[in-house]
């Protein structure tokens, strides 16, 4: 079998997402080649380190892809090659511009959300309502979703710790109607007989047939099923963050809003408009389930006169 035929096997049997499979067999091409297509059997630790410091120095690459690089070579030698890179030692790591996050005010985030629609709308509207990073919105099961309590459960995010945030009363509506898109797809799937949800955490282990109940489907179900790691079965994923982000990008270019915003954006947004209306930094930092308030407090610079009470000697 082919390296990165091992690779990409190995990563479905350890459920990756077929975006993080996509991403690591990338990383390990550009490292073949960096090195004139030698096998990664011959190379190693320095190898590794040099290519980094490559990515770092040369490539002016941002720090988040560099240790995304690191985490997939770092994962080839260890489950594909069986060995394990072990302390690669001190190498260079890019340097972290200290920018401000762009902001929307709600009237251009309003002229932005009016040229969505369907999911893209929705999903749009969750990051700018609820603070919800894209990848949450793409990865939200119907179990997560409490409309009685106008809450939404966040699992499996960016700092691996579980929040809870609001379900904006606007979008109560569409997300019902989006559930039942999910419910269809599943009665769909369930007739099928071969067709489950992806499991988290290896729980398909200790509830055989929780893959099989509507809870665990994803609200944004993908629009085809794919094949997983159990032969004969089928797996529904959830919809690609990048259609999402290629949707609302499309979006801020038809609104006429003059800011590089994104997704991103929206969630930066939902921070600097609770702050803006009085909420406390906590409860912003909760919210958005950061580890540090140190990452909510960049917001306050964003609010000018609104955070400080300061005007300005020209006016």
């Amino acid at each position: 079998m082919k390296l990165m035929e091992q690779l990409e096997r190995s990563m479905t049997l350890r459920r990756r997402s077929p975006k993080t499979i996509e991403a690591y067999t990338g990383w390990v091409k550009r490292f073949v080649r960096f090195y004139g297509m030698r096998h990664p059997n011959e190379l190693g630790a320095d190898e590794v380190r040099r290519f980094l410091e490559h990515l770092a120095m040369e490539a002016n690459v941002a720090e988040s892809t560099q240790i995304q690089a690191l985490c997939a070579l770092v994962f080839l030698y260890k489950h594909v090659l069986d060995a394990p890179l072990g302390n690669i030692g001190n190498y260079a790591r890019p340097r972290k511009p200290k920018r401000l996050p762009v902001v929307l005010t709600n009237a251009e985030a309003r002229r932005i959300l009016e040229l969505l629609s369907g999911p893209s709308k929705l999903a749009a509207q969750l990051m700018y309502g609820a603070g919800l990073r894209v990848g949450e919105v793409a990865t939200l099961r119907v179990k997560d979703v409490d409309f009685e309590r106008r809450e939404l459960v966040i699992r499996e995010t960016k700092s691996r710790r579980d929040r809870t945030t609001m379900l904006p009363e606007s979008a109560v509506d569409a997300l019902r109607r989006q559930v039942e898109v999910t419910r269809e797809v599943f009665e769909e799937d369930a007739r099928a007989g071969n067709v489950v949800a992806p499991m988290p955490n290896a729980l398909d282990r200790k509830k055989p047939n929780a893959s099989r109940e509507l809870i665990w489907q994803f609200v944004f179900p993908s629009s085809t099923p794919r094949p997983g790691p159990v032969p004969g079965l089928l797996y529904r994923w959830h919809v690609s963050p990048s259609s999402i982000q290629d949707a609302v990008k499309s979006a801020v270019r038809g609104s006429g809003v003059p800011k590089d915003a994104s997704c991103h954006s929206l969630r930066h947004s939902f921070a600097t408009e609770l702050l803006r209306g009085g909420t406390d930094v906590r409860t912003v930092q909760a919210l958005l389930g950061h580890t540090s308030l140190k990452t909510t407090q960049v917001y306050l610079h964003l609010m000018g006169r609104g955070a400080f009470g300061v005007r300005s000697p020209l006016d």
